[in-house]
């Protein structure tokens, strides 16, 4: 299979290249194609970047290629990692949305009238929802997904194996939802390897902290408050401290919060959970993941791109995984279900009007 990195010469699309091409998951005869843009630095940095690459990796490189314009993008897989990031003059969500909807727009009319007319979308740039909703229209909805709530589920289940001393590989878990702040932690999914029922129900109440579901959005904006006064003093090791106080949950959340406000941002997670996605897809597995898609009532009646568990084949997903989920879990998704779509539909209407 080929693969195409949109925004390859940006952190994370360069990240994610490179670890391609390190770890050997293309075979030499298939070809990774790196698309930027024909203005700025980045036609200079690509071919640069392919030359250091061939030379670094010689042996087990595939073929690499350069395309300049969104006409020129062939693939069977894509990543779309071109866009802003918060941070400069990009200082909020309703602002890198604004920025990136054009961009989206681009990529997506390009592949639906160039492309082939199976290639899966793996989109990496946030907002990654009004990602997955414009793609989605000019691709159809079973061809594009969006890693965040894969990337979420990964922390969650990390979160918790820390807090019980064990491996994140015997935890389950999902989160759903929007990738940010509108996630939703599935406590009810959550089951440990190795323990009985009554076990885990201890675990889940001693992780939980006795804490109400619904009350998860009002507690996340609390504690990005708390830890924003320890980064406005300049105490970034206090704010790491104080985040690894909180329950899993909410470390999920605010963790990453503080990773990107210390400069160092959260590449190097970006790109291996991307690179992990891409791998099994390589690699001709079927997978369940969570994952952000364009859904059509098929759980629990939302009509939205959001975070849900799916069933994913190198063909795009293929099904939506139904989960019985608490009372207070289900009417928080509903909650930030309509937030989301209400946000999308301001999005897309500010759009038009530029």
């Amino acid at each position: 299979m080929d693969v195409s990195v949109i925004g390859a010469s940006g952190d994370c699309g360069r990240e994610i290249v490179s670890r391609l091409v390190a770890l050997g998951a293309l075979m030499p005869t298939e070809r990774l194609q790196l698309v930027g843009r024909e203005s700025g630095r980045s036609a200079q940095l690509l071919y640069g970047l392919c030359s250091d690459l061939s030379d670094a990796y010689a042996e087990k490189a595939p073929v690499l290629d350069v395309a300049l314009t969104p006409a020129d993008i062939v693939a069977d897989v894509i990543v779309m990692a071109a866009g802003a990031t918060v941070g400069g003059e990009v200082v909020s969500r309703d602002k890198l949305a604004a920025t990136n909807l054009p961009i989206f727009e681009t990529y997506a009319r390009a592949i639906a009238q160039h492309g082939y007319g199976h290639e899966v979308i793996i989109i990496v740039t946030n907002p990654v929802e009004l990602a997955v909703e414009v793609f989605s229209r000019h691709l159809g909805r079973h061809r594009v997904i969006g890693v965040g709530a894969y990337s979420d589920s990964l922390r969650f289940r990390r979160e918790i194996a820390v807090d019980l001393g064990v491996r994140r590989q015997l935890v389950q878990g999902f989160v759903v939802g929007e990738h940010g702040e509108g996630m939703v932690p599935l406590w009810s999914s959550v089951k440990i390897h190795g323990m009985t029922a009554a076990e885990l129900r201890s675990a889940r109440k001693r992780l939980q902290r006795d804490r109400s579901i619904s009350q998860f959005p009002d507690e996340v904006a609390d504690e990005k408050q708390v830890v924003m006064g320890y980064l406005n003093q300049g105490d970034i090791r206090q704010a790491y401290n104080y985040v690894e106080s909180l329950p899993p949950d909410l470390r999920v959340v605010v963790k990453p919060f503080v990773t990107h406000l210390s400069g160092a941002k959260t590449i190097a997670a970006t790109a291996n959970v991307t690179i992990d996605f891409l791998q099994n897809l390589l690699e001709g597995r079927e997978m369940v993941v969570s994952g952000q898609v364009q859904l059509d009532g098929e759980f629990y009646g939302l009509r939205s791109p959001f975070g849900v568990p799916i069933v994913v084949t190198p063909f795009g997903w293929t099904q939506v995984v139904p989960l019985q989920l608490w009372a207070e879990e289900a009417d928080l998704l509903q909650s930030m279900a309509m937030q989301l779509n209400q946000r999308l539909k301001s999005d897309l209407e500010q759009g038009q009007s530029v």
